[in-house]
């Protein structure tokens, strides 16, 4: 019996000991950056992508919407007529202290110029959307 309780004693220590050890899981802050990855230009993905980022700002999450592959479409002020709500809703982004970030690689395949880039929104390069998808903190998601 007293080999028994031993053994029971040990395997309690250390399942107690191996909990303690274990982190933590991961949850957001209350203001915990939120960097979008956005690869669509179907419309209803790419409106649920940009209304939820849009939403986490009004929730006080600094924002980061970067649009690649197809996405960068979303952006062209040559595509305004498919994507005017959209483009609106980014510009609200951006007047609220987001950032808009495009793919400079993307665009160059699909053939959008910096210049017809919507008001505020940013070519991307290693520092500027590193930066941000490497904040401490930072949350992510892709559409």
């Amino acid at each position: 019996m007293l080999k028994f309780a031993r053994i029971t004693f040990l395997a309690t220590a250390l399942m107690l000991a191996t909990a303690a050890s274990m982190p933590a899981p991961a949850s957001a802050g209350d203001s915990d950056p939120l960097f979008v990855n956005m690869t669509t230009s179907d419309a209803h993905r790419a409106e649920m992508a940009i209304g939820f980022s849009r939403k986490q700002q009004e929730r006080k999450h600094p924002v980061t919407v970067f649009l690649n592959d197809k996405g960068v479409a979303v952006a062209a002020k040559s595509k305004a007529g498919e994507f005017a709500k959209h483009q609106g809703m980014l510009a609200q982004i951006i007047k609220d202290g987001g950032t808009v970030i495009v793919c400079p690689m993307c665009m160059k395949h699909y053939g959008i110029a910096k210049d017809d880039l919507i008001d505020g929104a940013q070519v991307g390069n290693p520092e500027l959307t590193g930066g941000l998808l490497f904040k401490d903190g930072t949350q992510t998601l892709t559409w």
